[in-house]
């Protein structure tokens, strides 16, 4: 389940290259299950047709002030006033600045004007554009108003130059959408999350290591993100997309995590610990590479790694914390000793072959009132359930 089932949300489209983007968006959220409604400016009908949004939207497409399908006249009235969120996908410079002004000279601007729902903007336009002190007065101006700017993401632009100003892509988009209709269980919360692997050098080209894959730990700091949560995540060497709204720390070994972990945690309400960390090291890493020989064995004198959860939860005024364990048998026994011997409120527990490396799992939650499965499904849905428990759990405190 995505949690956008049923949502009214009206999609503008704007004059811009990235209309083309605007297309995947409207087939991702009816393919959520979203009631969408499209409105167009004049511009945006030249770079993608208004049939192709009707097709993929199911719903006719707006484009005039004074459309004989609306009753009275009065589209900028009557097509938004069900609606529970505007999202204006590509926006651009010019739009932006007619909102900032206040300006409505068309069907999407008088409408956006005369909303009563939330507004979100994708910003799309030349990187010289974007960074003009004009258009960051205008954006600045709607961010002071209350609105919602996703983006805009750096790379190349059509026009053939490199930087901010390419809309984000349609999958960055629904991602955002459903974080804004996510219930807000940790509204104003500061999380830290761990994910991913740690890598223990043996030489320079060498590692000790093992296979997460780092993707439960993204899918919590999303869901901590989507429930109101200020999210730091430290991540372990993964090629896995930055959630959008997480500040992210890169680290590489155990020793890394733990000073990254030292630096976040002062401010932090809540510490989820999410990464497979490395329970050993090398000893004395080679500073060149090994090269193989004539012996059949190589030996390598280890040293344990610091325990970083442990650490956490014994300072003197503690976050909550939350642990995982990935165990191979005996999951309800090996949970609880660990929990125990954490001495922490929450921990989830799973199989680790059910979970290792792919999209979805199978999770318990041990706390203190037991044991609680929140069953098989999707990576992000367990994230969801999680976070909600920890809500849930910091209410009654």
């Amino acid at each position: 389940m995505t949690g956008i089932v049923g949502r009214r949300v009206l999609l503008g489209v704007t004059g811009g290259v990235a209309a083309y983007k605007s297309a995947e968006l409207a087939r991702l959220l009816v393919k959520a299950g979203v009631d969408l409604r499209v409105a167009m400016t004049e511009a945006g009908a030249r770079f993608i047709a208004p049939m192709t949004l009707q097709a993929l939207s199911g719903q006719p497409v707006y484009s005039d002030l004074w459309d004989p399908r609306v009753p009275d006249h009065m589209g900028h009235i009557e097509l938004s006033r069900d609606r529970e969120l505007i999202v204006v996908a590509p926006a651009s410079a010019d739009f932006v600045g007619k909102l900032a002004q206040g300006l409505a000279g068309d069907l999407l601007s008088t409408l956006c004007l005369a909303r009563r729902c939330p507004l979100m903007l994708a910003p799309a336009m030349n990187v010289e554009m974007w960074s003009n002190p004009a258009t960051q007065r205008n954006v600045a101006t709607l961010r002071g108003d209350g609105v919602l700017i996703a983006g805009p993401a750096a790379g190349d632009q059509a026009c053939g130059e490199t930087g901010l100003g390419r809309m984000l892509e349609a999958e960055e988009l629904l991602d955002l959408i459903q974080a804004f209709f996510a219930p807000k269980a940790l509204e104003g919360r500061r999380v830290v999350v761990t994910a991913g692997p740690t890598e223990e050098p043996i030489d320079p080209v060498r590692v000790i290591t093992n296979s997460s894959s780092g993707k439960m730990g993204f899918a919590v700091a999303r869901a901590a993100r989507d429930a109101g949560a200020q999210v730091t995540l430290v991540a372990g060497p993964v090629s896995l997309p930055t959630p959008a709204g997480v500040t992210r720390v890169d680290v590489r070994t155990a020793e890394q995590m733990f000073g990254a972990v030292k630096a976040a945690i002062a401010s932090c309400d809540i510490f989820i610990s999410v990464a497979a960390v490395a329970d050993y090291r090398v000893r004395n890493p080679a500073a060149q590479k090994i090269k193989k020989g004539d012996e059949r064995s190589l030996r390598l004198e280890l040293e344990e790694n610091p325990d970083i959860l442990a650490w956490v939860a014994a300072r003197t005024k503690p976050p909550f914390c939350v642990g995982f364990a990935a165990e191979s048998e005996n999951l309800a026994e090996h949970a609880r000793a660990k929990r125990a011997k954490k001495k922490i409120p929450l921990l989830a527990a799973n199989l680790v072959q059910d979970a290792l490396g792919g999209d979805d799992s199978a999770i318990t939650l041990f706390d203190d009132l037991g044991e609680h499965p929140l069953g098989r499904g999707a990576k992000i849905d367990l994230a969801r359930k999680l976070v909600a428990h920890i809500g849930a759990l910091l209410d009654k405190r």
